[in-house]
């Protein structure tokens, strides 16, 4: 306990102020040693430099989130897939994911240890359990691996690529597939739950895995990360000053860095003066690293050629 009433007193700061509606998806760029992470609501990309610096890049509808890729970024928008380049700002659709038809939006994304793209799906604020996840291959071919899903969230790869973790927050528990790097695919037959829902304040939202193997896990409404080793055990709670943290990811020089992702969406006014951190991009050390983030391995070349 001790530790954590040391985190309590002065080891969470905020690395960028925001102010957010609705923060999500923090990435750390070794090459360019900056977090990227997107309001959804705004809609904007933004990006914090070692300066202190915060860019941020309007976005012509609902942007989800956002990985690497070899030549830019590869963002989550509404219903589909697009390429950003932030050097030069050029931004161009790659692929559609689902059809408009089903009233879904993209939600919660990210790439395997093979660089295959994963992105999830969902009615928009968890209305219906309409969503699905999808890997995108290096050919940009999209394959429904799960469906029936409220609300994705959670989505990451232990170190050595042999387990995936998600959760539906939907159900507030979060699950631990055994999964194939070569075919791409969770067992479904072989899932387990890792953490229950009830387990630990508020609902699974993003998560980030550290080198030894253990998940950090945003506890939206619960205002608190989770540290939860592989065999579910609940390693760690750190409590945060805000009630809507959504995402977390290891940056810095060192990986040592814990971003988190936070939110003001929905919040009462009276909440807001309370939370005066909510929906800025809060910030912890870590005794353990992260790893560096996965970028896409498919091609996103056609896209920038027809933009030059």
């Amino acid at each position: 306990m001790t530790g954590l009433a040391a985190e309590r007193r002065g080891g969470i700061w905020t690395a960028a102020k925001a102010a957010n509606t609705l923060g999500e998806s923090p990435v750390w760029c070794e090459r360019a040693q900056a977090l990227y992470w997107v309001d959804i609501r705004a809609p904007a990309l933004l990006r914090l430099d070692t300066a202190g610096t915060i860019t941020r890049w309007p976005m012509p509808d609902l942007c989800a989130g956002v990985v690497l890729a070899e030549d830019g970024l590869v963002l989550a928008m509404r219903h589909g897939l697009a390429w950003f380049d932030p050097a030069g700002g050029r931004f161009g659709s790659l692929l559609p994911v689902e059809s408009a038809a089903l009233e879904n939006r993209l939600n919660e994304i990210g790439c395997d240890r093979r660089g295959r793209l994963w992105v999830g799906s969902m009615r928009d604020y968890g209305a219906a359990t309409t969503g699905a996840l999808y890997r995108i291959d290096a050919d940009l071919s999209a394959r429904r691996v799960l469906a029936d899903i409220t609300i994705p969230n959670s989505l990451c790869w232990s170190p050595d690529g042999a387990t995936m973790y998600f959760a539906d927050s939907g159900e507030g528990g979060i699950r631990a597939y055994p999964f194939d790097g070569a075919r791409g695919l969770p067992d479904e037959t072989a899932a387990r739950i890792l953490i229950r829902p009830g387990a630990a304040p508020g609902r699974p939202d993003g998560s980030a895995i550290d080198a030894a193997g253990f998940v950090w896990n945003a506890r939206v409404g619960g205002g608190c990360l989770v540290r939860i080793a592989p065999d579910g055990r609940i390693d760690r709670v750190i409590p945060l000053p805000v009630s809507q943290p959504t995402a977390c990811t290891f940056g810095g020089r060192d990986l040592h860095t814990l971003y988190i992702t936070t939110a003001r969406q929905r919040l009462p006014a009276a909440e807001l003066l309370r939370q005066q951190a909510a929906g800025d991009v809060l910030a912890m050390r870590a005794n353990v690293p992260g790893l560096p983030a996965a970028r896409f391995a498919g091609t996103t070349r056609h896209i920038k050629d027809q933009l030059a």
